[in-house]
């Protein structure tokens, strides 16, 4: 009896192994096509991604699309956007051997090498890369802007850059001169803006300041730059990144708006993007909507102007003490003085700080719809001209003809 229950105790362990090696083998069968599978889409993927000019990741130092209103678009949105804003996914244009695209001039590196003297001359550092002084061989000086090799934000900048400023040109917004691709690296070629941005100026510790009549032609070319991308382009242009930073002054401290990496094309198709822009610098109502218009870029050209009465930055509270002089009563009670760059005290017309704060207050308005455009701000700081207490100054004009017309 003993022996027959050791057979059977044997034979049942013998079926149950053989049952245990079968599902084994089933499983390891199914494992190993899943994992081919597998292997082949991401090879797949991969080879889609070398031949795509645009990242699948984001940096957020200035920021792109690091914290996002909408989920993030997944890769094949992505591939198939693109950056001109005019939904056409030739993203291949550098490859063309042709030295001119979009009418301006591609550059080879070597040529970028030498002017930059080895890349020696650097002006400044951002989150696009470095930016040099070149010696053309031409005689040109021009400002060169490196994409960093690690910046993928960078890459679809530089795309953008290229494809709005070889189309849109205006005395007040800076040149694109061309650009290079080669070797591996991004360049893009600007004029070179001797004085630098308003941000170093308004946030130095050195003896020279901006004066009010130099800040109010800042405010005047600005404005003038913006008039032209929301009023006169033939599609109007979002910047979408407007901040002292962005704005470069020539030798004659005439000020053009710069840095065109984030904009757009202003085409209402109702769909929400990627948050774009600097912290501090964004409509709150583009952060709750996610629907950037005309008036979020006057949002920000609002803010610029209190910068430039007050020499405060966004990061340093701005908003507290704008509210802090509106706290008796709103703008009609508003006692901007208070918050005045103290390098302007004794210096300025206080009647023409108030008007001034009054207009860049009205761009801060909750509602995007009480906004003034930019035709009107224009208008409200004609009206200050109008007083005689601010001439906006001409002699320059002969600088503007080195713009090609649009």
């Amino acid at each position: 009896m003993d022996v027959v229950i050791v057979i059977v105790t044997g034979a049942a362990a013998g079926v149950v192994i053989a049952i245990l090696l079968a599902i084994s083998a089933f499983l390891c069968i199914k494992l190993s096509q899943s994992t081919s599978r597998r292997t082949r889409r991401l090879a797949s993927n991969a080879s889609i991604a070398s031949t795509s000019p645009l990242p699948t990741t984001t940096r957020n130092d200035s920021f792109d699309t690091a914290p996002s209103i909408n989920s993030p678009l997944p890769t094949t949105t992505l591939r198939a956007t693109s950056v001109n804003s005019e939904g056409n996914s030739n993203c291949f244009w550098w490859s063309k051997p042709n030295n001119r695209q979009f009418g301006i001039q591609r550059y080879p590196h070597k040529e970028i090498q030498t002017a930059t003297d080895n890349f020696t001359t650097c002006l400044g550092e951002g989150s696009f890369g470095s930016v040099y002084k070149a010696d053309m061989p031409s005689g040109e000086v021009v400002a060169v802007k490196v994409l960093a090799l690690k910046s993928s934000q960078g890459e679809r900048e530089f795309q953008t850059e290229v494809r709005l400023l070889s189309r849109h040109h205006h005395p007040n917004l800076v040149n694109l001169v061309g650009y290079s691709v080669d070797k591996g690296r991004r360049m893009l070629i600007y004029e070179y803006m001797s004085n630098g941005s308003v941000s170093s100026h308004l946030y130095s510790d050195g003896p020279k300041t901006l004066s009010w009549e130099e800040r109010m032609q800042i405010i005047f070319d600005v404005s003038q730059g913006i008039n032209y991308l929301h009023e006169e382009a033939v599609v109007p242009v979002l910047h979408r990144d407007l901040k002292p930073s962005n704005i470069l002054l020539n030798e004659y401290m005439r000020a053009k708006v710069s840095d065109f990496g984030l904009s757009k094309e202003a085409v209402n198709n109702g769909r929400m993007s990627g948050l774009k822009g600097t912290y501090g610098y964004i409509d709150p109502n583009y952060l709750t909507t996610g629907q950037f218009t005309t008036k979020s870029d006057i949002y920000s050209f609002g803010l610029l102007v209190f910068e430039l009465i007050t020499a405060i930055n966004p990061h340093k509270g701005l908003t507290d003490y704008i509210n802090l002089a509106t706290a008796g009563g709103g703008m009609n009670d508003a006692d901007w003085d208070t918050i005045l760059d103290h390098k302007l005290i004794g210096n300025c017309d206080l009647s023409q700080v108030k008007l001034l704060a009054d207009i860049a207050y009205r761009c801060l308005d909750d509602n995007p719809q009480n906004r003034p455009s930019i035709v009107d701000v224009i208008a409200a700081t004609s009206a200050i001209n109008g007083r005689g207490h601010f001439n906006i100054a001409q002699e320059n004009q002969a600088t503007n003809q080195q713009v090609p017309n649009a």
